[in-house]
């Protein structure tokens, strides 16, 4: 299944890239990737809930791959929800938003401050409590090479070591997510403001606030977590199934933070018997 190109413009002026799958009258889902990540994140993901029979739309946030960096930085988890909002308005009915990590915050922030919006929410490795040592390694990594890879091959040989996953033997999805200079880098395909101190604290902060507001969140939920990650701990799982008493929750063996990455078909599996229920 081929997608279709999209382009969204943020209130701010930014231009909003991503693609469309699927038949436009079906319900929509749209996929948020996490802080550092692009569309392409989510590998086969967006094709096979697509084909299960809805209206997919694969976004990259402002600051990521080909959406527009932010001159001005502004990366609160506010303005995120205020881009998925310009989404929203050009749909006919409440979509299903299902974020990783970063993604997960701002669908769960927007569940919190109007709930009404959307049809249900999918949290992929993440809750408000974060693990500081998990966070950590992820933060060191992006910060270890902000000044590139001198080929795709270096970078595919980097990202298996961080990852433990086999490196592939075609690159060009890898490329996807590299961004190439003038003089022939390959640089990450997002703003480094993101992994600065100050965004990441602001961001850890609205996290601790949303464990309260969760509280009243009622719509379908599901939350998503690799068994192997550090970034989310049973206690952070039961902490927010004690807020939001409903949600599912599904644990996936033999994935860590990345878990559409480490175990694309199993988490495909489990987000589509979830919306297929609500």
């Amino acid at each position: 299944m081929q997608g279709v190109s999209v382009e969204y413009q943020s209130s701010d002026g930014l231009r909003l890239k991503g693609d469309h799958y699927g038949d436009p009258t079906n319900p929509p889902l749209i996929f948020l990737h996490g802080g550092g990540q692009t569309r392409h994140s989510w590998g086969e993901s967006a094709i096979k809930v697509a084909e299960a029979g809805w209206h997919v739309i694969n976004m990259d946030s402002r600051g990521h791959g080909e959406s527009d960096w932010c001159p001005r930085s502004d990366y609160e988890v506010e303005t995120f929800v205020g881009d998925l909002k310009i989404v929203l308005e050009t749909l006919n009915e409440k979509p299903v938003v299902v974020g990783a990590s970063k993604g997960g915050i701002v669908a769960l922030a927007t569940a919190c401050m109007d709930q009404s919006l959307l049809r249900g929410i999918v949290l992929v490795d993440v809750t408000p409590r974060l693990e500081p040592a998990g966070v950590g390694r992820i933060l060191e990594f992006m910060r270890s090479r902000a000044d590139g890879f001198a080929s795709l091959e270096e970078a595919a040989d980097t990202i298996a070591s961080y990852t433990k996953r086999e490196r592939p033997k075609n690159l060009e999805g890898l490329r996807k997510n590299l961004r190439e200079t003038d003089d022939g880098r390959f640089i990450w395909h997002w703003d480094p403001e993101l992994i600065s101190g100050d965004f990441q604290a602001n961001i850890q902060r609205r996290c601790l606030g949303l464990l309260d507001e969760a509280v009243k969140v009622s719509i379908p939920t599901l939350l998503v977590r690799g068994a192997q990650s550090d970034v989310v701990s049973h206690e952070g799982v039961q902490e927010f199934r004690d807020a939001v008493k409903h949600a599912e929750y599904v644990d996936v063996e033999e994935a860590s933070h990345m878990v559409a990455g480490d175990q694309n078909t199993v988490f495909a599996h489990a987000v589509i018997d979830f919306i297929g229920r609500i």
